[in-house]
């Protein structure tokens, strides 16, 4: 069964509010908003998201588009990054290139990588076994844990250079096409504005 995983385009970063709880930015919305309007995702579509702002904000513009409703889970979200909670930008990336590159071991008090990749495999597959046979199915969420799930979907070893924002757009706001069973990638990672009307035929 072909799906599409879609992360959230750019944020509004506050270092005060928790980081689950950040929408949107006014680009990052705009961008949703032109991906949607082009029909990218077939109308009777199902709209899976993680319960983070930011996803669940993706998730609505698409529902609203395709006549869908949004369908949520806790379990699809980012990779747990509490036990430092908001980090510098430069901090930030040093700690992702070591959740990357030491898989098994937690950096700083992160959700392993291995975790989280089970986690989201398992979440995607529970979903997709609910999915009516030519029903095309679409979630919305996060560059770390997106990743996660193209490298398992791939067979291919958990590594940073496997990141969307190494392959595509760096805002975020990027996709690719699977089939999960098959162990199939319809694409790596691709900006929303080069994804296809017609991918899911």
């Amino acid at each position: 069964m072909l799906a599409l995983y879609l992360t959230h385009p750019q944020v509004r970063i506050d270092a005060k509010v928790p980081v689950p709880l950040w929408g949107l930015s006014d680009e990052g919305r705009q961008r949703a908003e032109a991906f949607a309007a082009r029909g990218v995702v077939p109308m009777g579509a199902m709209v899976f998201s993680s319960r983070e702002t930011k996803a669940m904000e993706l998730a609505e513009i698409l529902a609203a588009a395709c006549g869908a409703l949004v369908l949520t889970d806790h379990l699809m979200g980012e990779n747990d990054r509490s036990a430092t909670g908001f980090l510098p930008p430069a901090l930030f990336e040093a700690t992702a290139d070591r959740f990357f590159a030491h898989p098994r071991d937690s950096a700083d008090g992160w959700e392993r990588a291995i975790d989280a990749q089970r986690r989201i495999v398992h979440t995607v597959t529970t979903a997709l076994a609910g999915v009516p046979k030519g029903t095309p199915a679409v979630f919305c969420g996060h560059g770390a844990v997106g990743t996660l799930l193209k490298c398992h979907v791939g067979a291919r070893r958990i590594d940073r250079r496997e990141d969307q924002r190494r392959l595509a757009h760096p805002g975020g706001g990027n996709g690719f096409f699977f089939d999960l069973d098959a162990g199939h990638l319809g694409c790596d990672w691709t900006a929303m504005e080069d994804l296809k009307p017609g991918w899911f035929a």
